[in-house]
């Protein structure tokens, strides 16, 4: 189904340079070059100083910071923004021929001003590992600095756009001035949305557009992905009875070098996978580690001609906060680099229909458990019942444990593609969310996708299992009553590591345990410093 989000009436003229449109999430890689390629070692202050004059400076994060939590420490939370829109800074129209004809991105009429990434990265104030949480565009929250209201997460932007230029509008300013000032309230909403949600201050952030993540893909072309499986996306026309849809994408299963169109349809693609949009999430998440170790590899990130080449495009289309200091941020970004970072996506509790669209039910309880524990190293959470002033619907089931005071009746039996070794793991970690641990063995070494299948009385626990890995659990007559079967693809394990040509960043080299491993993520890990395979 296309795009339905909230958007402002479209604009008219065409912009002053002709620019190429992006997929809607994975804008977030020109944020990430642009954050890895600002951490590189060995540069003078007056190199530095080169890469950042010209930079679009925003300063939506000061009212953000009015009413941000407090920090706790020196760490550093950067906000990676993509933005799905069809216009360019001035709010013209992108180019009708490269959206829609090249890249099958849809019309301008589509997308409006939706935030279709949404990544946070947390710097530890005395290095190591970086924290990359996404939050799934189509969580259904309360919006800060919009209207207030609930709505998909993706649309405060958008919301808050529309108001302030109804504010704005009589006061004779040019349509450049006008879309400027109102993309700041956007910005500001998003932040401020986030903040909230994760409990969290927001340090800095990045914003880039359509015509952003094409250009820098244009210009770190090709760029190597990883599938799990064989993919197949065709393009469905726009009809009277149905919007369109479809990438074109058509790759084998492995390793594949894709042009910058290509990769555009790789992180924009949602139908024909098994979780829909967050699997895209994952995709979004192993694009931008793939295009941070093309530039360790090929000796960019070390390459002062070579970065000021890249920033020439970066400085067109990304929007950085006016706060940002390029020389204090050096000294903290090079943990972003090396295989340091490892991307997890925060879990939903089920989904739900609101107005005719469908969202993602979330706990935000949990959410900010999490948050915690991976930022502050605070004890693993158990979730709450229910997210706070919401009241639980009957198709939004809780995510990955059990109620406080509720004793599962369920007995888990888990079988992994991964052998009895991950089965086990997993038995292990589903026992310690309150499960009764069953039977553990092999599924076969060719399943594709993980399944959850319960007996009579376990559906409640099901749901919630089946949350815990992005999937929906159905009922099978060869289940026992009160027990829960999962079977585990081999790239499904939340708790092992996925698979990854890249021998780098596969477990801590200092043995040490991931404290991401034990939390109610939504799917498995994504880890940088190579090339990681998703679905």
């Amino acid at each position: 189904m296309a795009e339905r989000g909230h958007r402002p009436r479209p604009r008219g003229r065409a912009q002053r340079r002709a620019a190429a449109p992006l997929i809607v999430a994975g804008r977030t890689l020109a944020c990430t070059v642009s954050v890895a390629v600002l951490g590189a070692s060995g540069f003078t202050w007056y190199e530095y100083r080169s890469l950042d004059d010209g930079m679009i400076k925003s300063g939506a994060l000061s009212e953000a910071k009015k009413n941000a939590p407090a920090h706790l420490d020196k760490s550093v939370n950067l906000l990676l923004i993509g933005l799905d829109s069809r216009k360019d800074m001035d709010g013209n129209d992108l180019p009708k021929q490269v959206v829609e004809d090249e890249l099958h991105a849809g019309s301008s009429e589509i997308g409006g001003y939706n935030t279709n990434a949404l990544i946070v990265l947390h710097i530890p104030a005395n290095g190591g590992k970086v924290s990359a949480l996404s939050v799934p565009r189509d969580d259904y929250v309360q919006t800060v600095g919009a209207d207030g209201r609930m709505h998909k997460i993706k649309e405060a932007y958008g919301i808050a756009k529309e108001a302030a230029e109804a504010k704005l509008a009589g006061k004779g300013l040019s349509k450049a001035e006008l879309e400027r000032q109102s993309r700041e309230a956007g910005r500001s909403a998003t932040i401020q949305t986030v903040q909230s949600l994760l409990d969290v201050p927001i340090d800095h952030f990045a914003e880039v557009n359509l015509i952003g993540f094409y250009d820098i893909a244009k210009a770190v072309e090709p760029i190597q992905v990883c599938l799990n499986h064989p993919v197949d996306d065709p393009i469905v026309a726009r009809t009277a009875t149905h919007e369109g849809g479809g990438t074109g994408l058509k790759l084998p299963a492995g390793i594949s070098s894709l042009n910058a169109a290509q990769a555009l349809s790789f992180v924009r693609q949602r139908h024909h996978l098994t979780n829909g949009d967050l699997d895209r999430t994952h995709r979004q998440q192993a694009f931008i580690s793939s295009v941070e170790y093309r530039l360790k590899q090929q000796g960019i990130l070390n390459d002062f001609g070579q970065m000021q080449k890249l920033f020439g495009v970066v400085k067109k289309d990304v929007v950085i906060d006016n706060e940002w200091n390029v020389l204090d941020f050096a000294q903290q970004a090079p943990n972003l680099t090396g295989g340091n970072v490892e991307f997890n996506t925060l879990p939903i509790a089920g989904f739900k229909t609101v107005g005719g669209q469908e969202v993602n039910t979330v706990n935000q309880d949990l959410i900010k458990k999490i948050v915690r524990q991976l930022f502050n190293h605070e004890p693993a959470p158990a979730a709450p019942a229910s997210t706070p002033g919401e009241a639980p619907s009957e198709s939004a089931a809780p995510t990955g444990a059990p109620s406080p005071g509720a004793t599962p009746r369920s007995v888990v039996d888990v079988n992994a593609a991964a052998g009895a070794g991950a089965a086990a793991t997993e038995s292990k970690a589903l026992a310690e969310l309150g499960y009764q641990a069953g039977r553990i063995g092999d599924a076969p070494a060719r399943t594709r996708a993980t399944t959850v299948t319960y007996g009579s009385g376990a559906k409640a626990d099901a749901q919630q299992i089946a949350a815990r890995y992005g999937v929906t659990a159905t009922p099978a007559s060869g289940v026992g009553a009160g027990r829960v079967v999962v079977t585990l693809a081999a790239s499904r394990t939340p708790t092992a590591a996925p698979a990854t040509p890249s021998a780098a960043g596969t477990a801590p080299a200092d043995g040490a345990t991931d404290p991401a491993a034990a939390l109610p993520m939504q799917g498995p890990a994504v880890k940088a410093g190579g090339i990681p395979c998703v679905d």
